[in-house]
């Protein structure tokens, strides 16, 4: 096995997450197989308890795990389903360490961060590099490993140890560090200044790893005197040192390393050496393409978590990814949920106006999920403007249980309708908290993972957009369900359960099959969105927002579609599923003629 291990310097926020996720798209496409890893020195067991505002997304994978937004990136890069132990932290080593200790395994020795603390930490990286996870059996080449936080803050120290001497314990040949660092400009003097990076290095070394790689982020390319000039003081070859400028979109970071050759770099410090270059011309095609698009689709996306974008990322990426495969230039405009309420139009009567005229003025509406009752009725104004409105509509998680609520209310005419999340003692629950959960315990009680849809109604927008398959495998993280006891009235009333569980009884698809797009789904599509292959429920959202969703379906209709062929639709890109792994389960792959972009 082969290690590349990624630290940042100077600031956080740099990127080393994308350029992790990059360097492994790199040697992917120079025929290796990679899986990645992501330490976070928190003393969190896991991301599922932080505030969005605090971290970001919670990332859930097939296994349940709830973990860091850096290994959606990985995911969608690399197109590889990782576990819950790809990501370590703190708060997992020293349960890990604890429970050992607990059971006696130490042997009565004195159990201290180095050797113990440190010894899990290589262990668990050794373990966790030989699952595999793109779908071959056997363990992957290359292990891209990235260590969050800045390089001198305490809560990493350990991990830097263990680092130091896991690079010892592979060997040469087997481990390669590269360093992500800042060269700023200063707007006084216009100069590229390397000292920022000359400290972080200089700490790195004082802590017992040596850079081999440095990739700088700058907003222009290095020019070659300071690339000398970081050679010079860094310790690290000219042509080890890169630049990770400021490019039109992400999918461009990929083709920065292929050019400036950081692959031989890399591969020169992993003795891998007679691999050929690296084919990136479906990146290439793609970044292009993203890059050329200019026909507007606005989507508005109704939430709670608005201030703050990376709350909402796999959800943002999901939406480009359809958006390119209908060759529109996608637009978010944010609506805090909030704004949309009565009570805003006293308060604040112009973020009230604001947040109604870019509602108004939207091509497609989403409500993603979320937790806490703020907002609650802001995003139930949206449904019902989306329903009443023949506005395109899709409902994650909660804003599955919103569009319930507010069709509950204004259509069965059930004014107190509610969630028991939101009000426990409403008489008309249309929302319930699932019996198997804990009102004690917030970490971890959630229904996680992967779980199976059946279909129940195949005559249905949801049902095509996904390949008229039978059943599909999507992710979960929730606590409350649509109430099962409601479900004969509402579907009376004229809304529809196209997905349902195993069991007959868990709501997992709505539909209003009289609505242009009016969909819901209690799952979150979203994780399993690719680049190439984007999510069905989002194509479906993006499809009808710009005119395309009649066409797009009758496509994919045609029993064409069965066979893998090639499906034009009205000038867009050649829309073709794609199978996952699992015989039932069909994505859609973005084509283009010739050599195009092939996902």
């Amino acid at each position: 096995m082969k290690y590349v291990l990624v630290t940042g310097g100077v600031v956080s926020g740099l990127g080393k997450g994308v350029t992790a996720s990059s360097i492994g798209v790199v040697l992917q496409a120079c025929g290796l197989r990679v899986t990645s890893i992501k330490i976070d020195p928190y003393l969190n067991t896991d991301a599922g308890t932080m505030s969005p505002f605090e971290h970001g997304e919670v990332f859930v994978l097939d296994d349940g795990g709830e973990v860091d937004l850096d290994l959606g990136n990985y995911e969608r890069f690399l197109d590889i389903k990782l576990t819950r132990d790809n990501n370590i932290t703190t708060g997992k080593i020293y349960q890990f360490v604890i429970n050992k200790e607990r059971k006696g395994d130490y042997l009565g020795k004195t159990v201290q961060v180095v050797p113990h603390v440190t010894d899990a930490i290589q262990e668990w990286i050794e373990r966790a590099a030989m699952i595999p996870v793109d779908g071959e059996e056997g363990p992957a080449d290359v292990c891209v490993i990235e260590l969050g936080g800045t390089i001198g803050d305490i809560e990493s120290m350990p991990f830097i140890e263990a680092l130091c001497q896991f690079s010892c314990h592979v060997g040469p040949g087997n481990f390669c560090l590269v360093h992500v660092s800042l060269v700023p400009v200063l707007n006084v003097v216009g100069e590229q200044k390397t000292k920022p990076t000359q400290h972080s290095v200089r700490g790195l070394r004082a802590l017992g790893l040596a850079p081999n790689v440095l990739a700088c982020r700058s907003e222009k390319p290095l020019d070659e005197n300071v690339k000398g000039k970081l050679s010079q003081f860094c310790h690290v070859p000219v042509e080890n040192i890169f630049t990770l400028y400021n490019v039109s979109n992400i999918w461009h970071v990929p083709l920065l390393l292929r050019d400036q050759k950081a692959h031989k770099a890399i591969l020169t410090k992993l003795d891998l050496l007679s691999l050929g270059e690296p084919n990136l011309r479906k990146w290439k095609d793609r970044a292009e393409l993203c890059d050329t698009l200019h026909d507007p689709v606005k989507i508005a996306i109704v939430g709670k978590y608005t201030g703050l974008s990376d709350s909402y990322l796999s959800v943002l990426k999901a939406l480009l990814h359809a958006s390119v495969a209908c060759q529109r230039k996608l637009v978010v405009e944010w609506v805090p949920a909030a704004d949309l309420e009565e009570l805003r139009a006293i308060e604040a009567p112009n973020l009230h106006e604001k947040a109604w005229n870019i509602l108004k003025g939207a091509d497609g509406i989403l409500v993603p999920g979320g937790f806490g009752d703020r907002g609650v009725q802001g995003k139930i104004i949206a449904a019902k403007y989306a329903r009443e409105n023949n506005v395109p509509f899709l409902g994650i998680c909660l804003g599955m249980q919103i569009a319930v609520i507010e069709y509950a209310r204004s259509i069965l005419k059930l004014q107190n309708a509610n969630s028991t999340e939101f009000d426990p003692d409403t008489k008309n629950p249309c929302v319930i908290f699932m019996p198997e959960g804990s009102k004690t315990h917030m970490g971890g009680t959630m229904r996680l993972g992967s779980r199976r849809t059946f279909f129940h109604v195949l005559d249905c927008k949801s049902a095509k957009l996904y390949g008229n398959v039978s059943y599909i495998d999507e992710r979960h993280r929730h606590r409350y369900e649509v109430n099962p006891g409601m479900i004969l009235e509402l579907e009376n009333a004229g809304l529809t359960f196209v997905g349902k569980d195993e069991t007959g009884r868990r709501m997992e698809i709505l539909e209003l099959l009289t609505h242009p797009f009016f969909v819901g789904v209690q799952f979150h599509p979203e994780y399993k969105s690719r680049p190439g292959k984007p999510s069905a429920p989002f194509l479906g959202l993006v499809a009808a927002s710009c005119g395309q969703l009649g066409r797009l379906l009758q496509s994919l209709s045609h029993s064409d579609v069965l066979t893998h062929k090639d499906i034009s639709i009205n000038g867009a890109p050649k829309l073709n599923p794609y199978q996952n792994g699992d015989n039932n389960k069909c994505a859609y792959g973005l084509y283009s003629n010739g050599d195009g972009v092939h996902a």
